[in-house]
């Protein structure tokens, strides 16, 4: 092999080499994401959930601000109303750990496609914002949750299906959009979805009252001696009988009752109809006294607005049984210590209630409010005893009336003569072995 040949064979190496190495250079960037973050990559390379004391969500339909007071969260827009902390620091856990599924390179004028057009006025186009702050009102954070990613779906955000995920953007980061596998079906900029929906359930109900309407005297009181008893009504007069059909939801009053929403201070005297105002007062067979204001919201039939005031009387030991056996004893006092203390934690959950005016539906109240004659029944009077003597039993089953008393002289009869009308008389066949033996024993005798 001459000098040439070696020349030629490694111009073909290098050119070789060089064509390798620009396929990789080639694969290279094309498998690097044209986004910050990448597939498996968080949406942020460090939230700081840990900082934030303050979130506003803001939608089509309005907005709610969330604030963190002394440790735990609150509504603004209600007066400071406890939030639903599950729903908040759920959020906040969810962002600091939310990986990307897909990135998807476009700028911020893009947003609309996505469902995060801000200026948009219906809720699937306009998304929701979330802008997450610290104490000093710095902005920590700015996301926006867009529209949902339906299956089948692969490059835009345009499809149908079921929902597999949904569209997110982070306001720091300009290289695009992403989409996430999580929905976020908690996050709303409705202020009644953010609110702690703790409300008071009264248990082993003793009496019920309710007041005239707009004064205080007492409508009805019902009350009874057992948990298992049957109420009565006080003062019942003596035609009058409970139906146990209208009192018998008394006994689980607000069991599992929820409220609508808190309504601001400020906003209270304008929505509610005073003059209709009623209040009731519950009872329990374990000291509990419930007294409760209901009032109806000014046009709105279905709608009712309500405050409670709770207290207790709660006995310090359990009262001792006659005869008691020491074992029995020791199981029945730890069954009462454990009963105080869930009674003493639910009587400071529903203090707290207390200066608060809740919208409820008007169902939540309604067997509340009935009047005193929707919860009796008139007593039937026994009927009258037929006068055995003005009626005569005939054989046959004919019932002869007695003629009618004799009008007085220079009255004029105006009622139809009375007829007398007989029954047929059915004859009894005559028995056919009889008949036959009859001629017979005519013959005889003629012999």
């Amino acid at each position: 092999m001459n000098k040439r040949q070696v020349i030629i064979l490694w111009v073909i190496a290098i050119a070789l080499g060089a064509g390798v190495a620009a396929v990789k250079l080639t694969q290279k960037d094309t498998t690097k994401s044209a986004t910050k973050r990448a597939a498996g990559q968080t949406l942020f390379e460090a939230f700081p959930g840990a900082e934030v004391t303050t979130v506003e969500i803001q939608g089509a339909a309005g907005s709610v601000a969330l604030a963190k007071k002394d440790g735990k969260w609150t509504v603004t827009e209600r007066d400071g109303y406890p939030a639903n902390a599950t729903y908040v620091n759920d959020f906040i856990r969810t962002l600091t750990d939310l990986k990307v599924t897909r990135g998807m390179e476009a700028g911020p004028s893009f947003a609309p496609r996505f469902g995060m057009d801000e200026a948009a006025t219906k809720a699937e186009d306009r998304g929701l914002t979330a802008t997450f702050k610290d104490a000093s009102g710095k902005e920590l954070a700015k996301v926006s949750l867009g529209k949902n990613i339906e299956s089948g779906q692969d490059t835009g955000p345009m499809g149908g299906g079921m929902s597999v995920g949904r569209y997110i953007r982070n306001h720091a980061d300009e290289s695009g959009f992403y989409a996430v596998s999580e929905m976020f079906p908690s996050i709303s900029a409705e202020i009644p979805r953010w609110l702690a929906d703790d409300f008071i359930s009264p248990e082993k109900i003793k009496s019920v009252s309710l007041s005239q309407k707009g004064k205080d005297d007492v409508a009805w009181k019902v009350t009874r001696d057992t948990e298992d008893a049957e109420f009565k009504l006080e003062g019942a007069a003596g035609n009058e009988v409970l139906d146990n059909a209208a009192t018998t939801p008394l006994k689980s009053l607000f069991s599992y009752a929820r409220f609508d929403d808190v309504v601001p201070a400020a906003k209270v005297e304008e929505k509610s109809d005073a003059a209709s105002k009623r209040s009731a007062v519950i009872e329990t067979f374990e000291g509990f006294k419930y007294v409760i204001v209901i009032t109806p919201v000014k046009g709105a039939d279905d709608k009712q607005l309500m405050t409670v005031t709770v207290t207790a009387d709660l006995p310090k030991e359990r009262k001792k049984e006659e005869g008691e056996k020491p074992e029995d004893a020791k199981t029945k006092d730890a069954a009462f210590t454990d009963r105080m203390k869930t009674l003493n934690e639910k009587l400071e959950k529903e203090k707290k209630l207390a200066g608060r005016t809740f919208e409820v539906a008007k169902s939540t109240v309604e067997s509340l409010l009935k009047e005193r004659d929707q919860l009796i029944t008139k007593a039937t009077p026994p009927p009258a005893a037929a006068d055995k003597g003005s009626v005569q039993q005939l054989p046959g089953g004919i019932v002869a009336t007695p003629p009618a008393a004799s009008k007085p002289a220079g009255h004029t009869a105006t009622t139809p003569p009375i007829e007398a009308v007989t029954p047929p008389i059915a004859v009894p066949p005559v028995d056919e072995k009889k008949k036959e033996d009859a001629p017979k024993e005519e013959k005889k005798s003629g012999e």
